[in-house]
């Protein structure tokens, strides 16, 4: 059985900004994505702080879970680690519930898998337990499709913004559910297979997904799955991109700080000025 959730003080969904609200020309959106717990738990209000002070917009945090299909082995070390160190949904909830209101710019957006977290539990209580949290926004991963519909109306019951998936290659119709049922963020994955892969996405189909989901989308898109460097960053920003998501790159940082028994904190904060450094 999942975690019970824990009983947090609601937050006001009403003075959530909107995702990537500071975007601008020459300036796209950025998220990065870690596992909580990895670092420790008790790091993130450094983490988070750090984020916030270095201009960047969204923290994808995890809810670590094992066995990731669509990771690659970067994250898929970092979720065990977390996991490990006794890292649960109740423990996550419960530090975002901590640090979220001293949060300037940066937003949350929790990221949980179903099987490991949510099976079992309620999808109403869950969007509730999460946005009563402070979480900006909420990614379900491995959700089963027949249980688009009630997901949807769980988080809109909870004010909970949502983070939608698909594929630049996905048919029209997966796109289109994708582009409307979004209110956080479209987390458009570039190209099939593992985060933290090196295969090149197709830049003309790119632009086709971002232009398709831009026809429908009132939220932001995003795109991720390979993206490493400010120069990646800039070339989603030019074929439309909203703001690019950064993981195994910058998590690939964190365990090489831990492994090394440096401070991650600072390792990852080193990454994320480097991504955010003025092109010459």
């Amino acid at each position: 059985m999942p975690d019970a959730v824990p009983a947090t003080a609601p937050a006001d969904p009403g003075t959530r900004p909107a995702f990537f609200a500071g975007r601008r020309p020459g300036r796209p959106g950025l998220a990065v994505f870690a596992n909580a717990g990895d670092p420790p738990l008790a790091a993130l209000p450094e983490l988070a702080a750090m984020l916030d002070e270095n201009d960047v917009d969204c923290l994808e945090l995890a809810v670590p879970f094992p066995g990731s299909v669509t990771d690659g082995p970067v994250i898929r070390r970092s979720a065990d680690r977390a996991l490990a160190a006794g890292t649960t949904l109740r423990s996550v909830l419960d530090a975002v519930a901590a640090v979220r209101p001293g949060l300037r710019r940066l937003r949350i957006a929790l990221l949980a898998d179903w099987s490991h977290s949510v099976k079992g539990t309620d999808l109403g209580d869950f969007a509730r337990s999460v946005a009563d949290a402070g979480c900006d926004g909420l990614l379900l991963h491995g959700l089963p499709p027949r249980l688009r519909t009630a997901h949807y109306e769980a988080a809109r019951a909870a004010a909970l913004p949502l983070v939608t998936t698909c594929y630049a290659v996905s048919d029209p119709g997966t796109v289109s559910e994708a582009a409307r049922h979004a209110s956080a963020y479209v987390y458009l994955v570039a190209h099939y297979g593992r985060s933290g892969t090196t295969a090149a996405a197709d830049p003309d189909r790119l632009a086709a997904a971002l232009a398709a989901l831009r026809a429908e989308a009132t939220a932001p898109v995003a795109v991720g799955f390979g993206i490493r460097t400010r120069a990646d960053i800039a070339a989603l920003e030019q074929l439309g991109a909203d703001a690019a998501v950064v993981g195994s790159a910058g998590v690939a940082r964190i365990e090489r700080a831990v492994t090394e028994g440096r401070d991650a904190v600072g390792e990852f904060a080193s990454f994320v000025r480097e991504l955010r450094r003025p092109s010459p």
